[in-house]
């Protein structure tokens, strides 16, 4: 029996492996909270320079009536310090996205960070700024970080496709 027990425990360890919750597929859910795709209400995606060249660009993700939609928008004050403002609007639009598209859209956010939003006095970042609103999160778990600086450019890159191509 002694020589059977690190087999069975191994044996135990590499079931719960596969049946447990590493068997969940890894493209339902995004986030260290995993987070189901199909709960993801809102991600809105901001950045914002004020210095000289001042830019703004906002991406949204976002349900309505059971609706997919992408929301841009790009300001810009070429030679001049911001903030850029509505009179500023150079690109703006809404698309209605396939599921296919909106789950695309949301594994860009795969191994994200979520967390509390707090309160803060400090100023003067350009962001970007992520917020990621789900059902059942209770206003709570809301600020979104990027899992690297390629996962963010991936979906900057996917955004501004979307927007040149809507």
């Amino acid at each position: 029996m002694k020589r059977i027990l690190p087999y069975l425990m191994l044996g135990l360890g590499f079931s719960a492996l596969l049946f447990g919750r590493g068997q969940r597929d890894a493209g339902d859910t995004i986030t260290d909270r995993n987070i189901p795709i199909g709960d993801v209400t809102d991600f809105t995606y901001t950045y914002e320079n004020i210095n000289f060249n001042a830019f703004y660009q906002r991406y949204r993700f976002y349900t309505e009536d059971g609706k997919y939609l992408f929301y841009h928008e790009t300001r810009e004050r070429p030679n001049q310090y911001g903030p850029a403002t509505e009179a500023d609007i150079t690109a703006s639009g809404t698309l209605e996205l396939t599921a296919e598209e909106w789950a695309s859209a949301m594994k860009l956010l795969k191994d994200g960070k979520v967390s509390k939003q707090e309160d803060s006095a400090e100023s003067g970042s350009s962001g970007p700024w992520t917020f990621l609103y789900w059902k059942n999160d209770k206003s709570r778990y809301q600020k979104f970080q990027f899992a690297s600086c390629e996962g963010r450019e991936a979906f900057e890159t996917h955004c501004s496709a979307l927007a040149q191509n809507g």
